[in-house]
């Protein structure tokens, strides 16, 4: 059993694949070291003395700097290690070549709507404008699943506590979040249903919807009618008997949005399950696919990895763009952009955000990166995207739905039960994970960590995404577990 690994030649530390006892041996590229220390699975230990103010170098990468003299064997973690980042940083284009070699597009078995876009489900969405009409939803919810028959898989409520007493930016991420969500093609049809008197006006939501199809999205506002539950349930039949028109047939991967987000990390993150979702990434864009990048303040400290990857000028700029944004918006609230990673992470074995940013980026791949988007902003050019968004796991995961990802691919090294509105597969980074919570999780990444190449897991968690993709449910599917969290910055009325 390899106990450790060594990530990139020039790091000074190695990572304990496995618990590393005290007086243990232990041999990396010709290095021999022995544990002074025990190492828990994860973390880190110095392979070579490492001076005061020198850099820990992870990933091929600076991840922070020793507060005192470190000595070979030792543990490496936040009792001796300190972040190099501060909240100011300048970027430069230094371009590279990484455009991947096309593959032949194999299929899954989904549904194809009227206007010719995808989807992976065949549901029925209930969409609040407001959090007033929450219980109203939920009760239309219940009362009308027997319209759940035939070809529809599913009627949903997504609840909510915004939609009135809100102003400026948070009024417009909130309208424009829930009309993206209205347009998602794993809908076949959806209810929008307000209250009245809310501040998000129906006018106010038509427009920013735009054009829609009438026999896909129905409208229903309750202080209109005398019985809101019997004016739901009639317009609920109309969108079934709407939605049961549809069947899976076979659809080109190449149509295929996925989105891809890690929480609860541990130290094997970007070991395993990190750079098993890259090598699916990387499969899915060869086949004429996309993916979508989120969590920016996970990107801190690691972020020239993707924009050097960026495919021009205007693309990296919008990358700056991104990253600057967001770390003015962490100091505008006067907090530090460096104020991460989270106590679970640090027990799992990340000292740092750097450290944690460069296996969040693992999720990437090699791809060059296609485009830049907005919060709420839909996915429009094939490839790599990098999508406006904080790490908070609801909020990024409603995000990366509301930009049209079919499914979401969340790797966690401490395991998580959520579910977003988009099928989520969750990613053990370990296999005792895997094995002590099946009721979370979809896939084991810890093979890898014994020896799987990544290639091979990559291959196997692209087979996983085909079979959800063409309606194997996932774990929080399968114990209805779906919700929305809507990004919020300013104050409530």
């Amino acid at each position: 059993m390899t106990k450790c690994i060594q990530i990139h030649p020039d790091d000074n530390v190695a990572v304990a694949l496995h618990p590393v006892a005290k007086g243990e041996e232990i041999e990396l590229g010709g290095v021999r070291v022995t544990a002074a220390e025990d190492i828990p699975q994860g973390h880190k230990l110095a392979l070579r003395s490492i001076a005061e103010g020198e850099n820990i170098v992870k990933y091929g990468f600076p991840i922070g700097h020793a507060t005192c003299a470190i000595e070979p064997g030792s543990w490496v973690h936040v009792h001796n290690t300190k972040t190099n980042l501060s909240e100011e940083g300048e970027y430069s284009y230094h371009p590279k070549e990484c455009a991947l070699a096309p593959r032949e597009t194999e299929t899954f078995l989904g549904f194809v709507r009227d206007d010719g876009r995808a989807a992976v489900r065949n549901e029925i969405w209930i969409i609040p404008t407001v959090g007033c009409v929450n219980g109203v939803a939920q009760k239309l919810c219940r009362d009308n699943a027997h319209l759940v028959k035939g070809s529809i898989e599913g009627l949903y409520a997504f609840t909510h506590p915004f939609g009135c007493s809100q102003m400026g930016d948070d009024h417009a991420q909130t309208r424009k979040l829930l009309a993206a969500l209205v347009r998602h093609p794993n809908a076949a049809g959806v209810l929008v249903l307000s209250l009245g008197c809310e501040n998000l006006t129906h006018e106010q939501f038509l427009e920013e919807l735009g054009e829609y199809d009438p026999n896909r999205v129905k409208f229903l506002t309750c202080q209109d009618v005398e019985d809101e539950f019997e004016a739901g349930a009639k317009l609920l039949e109309e969108l079934a008997e709407y939605a049961g028109k549809f069947e899976r047939r076979p659809v080109p991967v190449s149509e295929l949005v996925i989105g891809m987000k890690c929480g609860g990390s541990d130290g094997l993150s970007g070991i395993t399950a990190n750079p098993t979702v890259g090598a699916f990434s990387d499969l899915l864009i060869s086949e004429g696919g996309s993916t979508v990048l989120t969590e920016v303040p996970e990107m801190f400290g690691a972020e020239g990895i993707l924009m050097d990857r960026c495919t021009n000028r205007e693309v990296f700029d919008k990358a700056v763009k991104m990253i600057t944004d967001f770390k003015h918006y962490f100091t505008a609230h006067g907090q530090v952009v460096y104020e991460n990673p989270s106590p679970g992470n640090k027990k799992g074995g990340i000292t740092t955000l750097e450290d944690k940013s460069c296996g969040c980026v693992q999720k990437g791949g090699s791809a060059p990166v296609a485009d830049v988007i907005g919060y709420g902003d839909a996915v429009v050019t094939k490839g790599l995207n990098m999508l406006s968004g904080p790490g908070n796991d609801l909020v990024s995961a409603t995000a990366l739905t509301a930009a049209g990802a079919h499914i979401i691919l969340f790797t966690t090294g401490r395991g998580t039960p959520f579910g977003a509105p988009a099928p989520t597969i969750k990613i053990a980074t370990n296999t005792p994970l895997f094995e002590r919570k099946p009721g979370w999780l979809d896939f084991n990444a810890g093979p890898v960590a014994d020896g799987e190449s990544i290639p091979d897991a990559g291959r196997r968690l692209f087979e996983k995404v085909v079979a959800v993709a063409s309606g194997e449910q996932t774990r929080s599917e399968e114990h209805g577990y779906r919700e929305i969290s809507i990004f919020k910055d300013g104050v409530v009325l």
